[in-house]
């Protein structure tokens, strides 16, 4: 094997070769022969040295000098002041040959004490540990989850989304013990399935939706679940969700973003992927007020609405993960980038509250299947500022800052945006504002996209030693 197949560097065909470089008996430079004199010197021990000082002054000073009394105090001062001289040489010389050796010395760290990111993750994890519901039902067996929130007044029953972000999250935060098994929670989602296929969220009845769907397979496929085994409800989805079957569906940019994201985990060969891809980069839009960059609305057609951070955000994820898992698409990272480039572009002086962080609400309406005459209507909240950490952690954010030289401007908006992260969480679990009864809800999407976003930043920011 060649020098440079070792990545050792080019070699040389002719000319001498590097001159070896003496070592000393503990693997390092040997010292240099000045070094070696000086070195034995102070081996024989200052008060050595000064003695021998001390007894040729003594021997050479001349009678004429007033008494012994002179002579003794001539030549101890002399000997004293060899001694320490030779003292502080070697030492000197032992420090000099110790740095070559070793390299400069560090300062000493100091203790090390835990970040609080660290009890944030414990504190959820037994917090997810504590509410986490066994029910035996009679018909699908023993279900083992959450239900939509934590902290819920009626008794809680595991349901597809709660359990599946919950095993998003304990996949997330590992398993230190057998309080969480994600093994159980695996059983429980297969055993929500609809008769028909497919899962679908409380508020929706026995009719299967594919944002929901394609967030289970998701969190199954991130469990290890064989994707022959996921292959049936895969091509459910993607079956269901075309133009004909979910046009609500395919027009909203929550839904296709979620489907986007959900198939890349479960399916990343699905001929649906680059489909939606496309729908997501048709789907972009101008925005004057911020030099006429592209972004994304809660739409992906027409009538669009306004510009939308949050949703910005989320196609910026998707399309990243698209483009590590399909390969390089030309418009797509020009269109990331651009939503990147709008991210950045915020006027606000503050970045942990401005409105670029505000939460959202919004609804996803749907003719019901058994009387298209009526709605069924899906209330979707979203926590912006998770989402705008992930989008500017994306690979893609970094080069944009870098190549437009806005590295001060995407770490004040990230830090602003982990901050506002951050100040929602009360041990470990995220709360939205007053729920519809008027108490406070907790509810588990919430908590994963919080910790995910925060050990996504922690990870972003950690530096080795040096």
């Amino acid at each position: 094997m060649s020098a440079q197949q070792l990545g050792r560097g080019p070699s040389r065909a002719s000319g001498p070769g590097p001159r070896p470089v003496p070592t000393g008996p503990d693997g390092g430079p040997a010292p240099s022969p000045p070094a070696r004199f000086v070195g034995w010197l102070g081996g024989l021990g200052g008060a050595a040295a000064g003695y021998g000082v001390f007894q040729a002054l003594f021997g050479v000073l001349p009678d004429s000098l007033d008494g012994q009394l002179a002579k003794y105090l001539i030549a101890g001062v002399s000997g004293l002041g060899t001694a320490a001289a030779a003292w502080l040489a070697a030492a000197l010389v032992r420090a000099r040959a110790d740095r070559a050796a070793h390299g400069p010395a560090r300062p000493a760290p100091a203790s090390f004490v835990p970040g609080p990111l660290q009890q944030v993750l414990s504190d959820a994890y037994d917090t997810l540990a504590g509410q986490m519901a066994v029910v035996d039902d009679p018909v699908l067996g023993r279900l083992t989850g959450w239900a939509h929130s934590l902290g819920e007044n009626t008794p809680s029953r595991p349901t597809p989304v709660g359990t599946a972000y919950g095993l998003h999250i304990v996949l997330d935060l590992g398993v230190p013990d057998g309080r969480l098994g994600t093994g159980d929670l695996v059983d429980t989602l297969w055993r929500l399935r609809l008769p028909d296929g497919g899962w679908s969220a409380r508020s929706q009845g026995l009719q299967a939706r594919p944002e929901v769907t394609a967030l289970v397979l998701g969190a199954l496929a991130r469990a290890g679940v064989s994707r022959d085994r996921l292959a049936a409800e895969v091509a459910r989805c993607e079956a269901r969700f075309t133009p004909d079957h979910d046009r609500a569906g395919r027009e909203s940019a929550h839904v296709v973003t979620t489907v986007l994201r959900g198939l890349l985990r479960a399916a990343p060969g699905s001929a649906l992927l680059p489909v939606l891809r496309e729908a997501v980069v048709d789907g972009a839009i101008d925005d004057p007020r911020r030099d006429h960059l592209r972004c994304w609305s809660y739409r992906l057609q027409a009538p669009y609405g306004p510009p939308s951070p949050l949703h910005t955000a989320q196609a910026v994820v998707a399309l990243a993960r698209a483009g590590r898992v399909l390969g390089e698409n030309a418009a797509a990272r020009a269109a990331r980038e651009d939503g990147v480039r709008w991210l950045l572009a915020c006027p606000d002086a503050r970045h942990d509250t401005c409105p670029d962080l505000d939460n959202l609400r919004e609804e996803v309406r749907r003719p019901r299947t058994d009387d298209p005459a009526r709605h069924e209507v899906l209330n979707v909240r979203h926590f912006t500022a998770a989402w705008v950490v992930r989008a500017l952690l994306t690979p893609t954010a970094r080069e944009v800052a870098r190549a437009d030289g806005l590295q001060a401007a995407w770490r004040e908006r990230l830090e602003g945006a982990a901050a506002a992260v951050w100040a929602g969480q009360t041990g470990g679990i995220w709360t939205w504002g007053p729920g519809e009864q008027g108490g406070l809800r907790q509810p588990m999407w919430m908590t994963y996209q919080g910790l995910s976003a925060l050990r996504a930043h922690a990870v972003c920011r950690y530096q080795p030693e040096q």
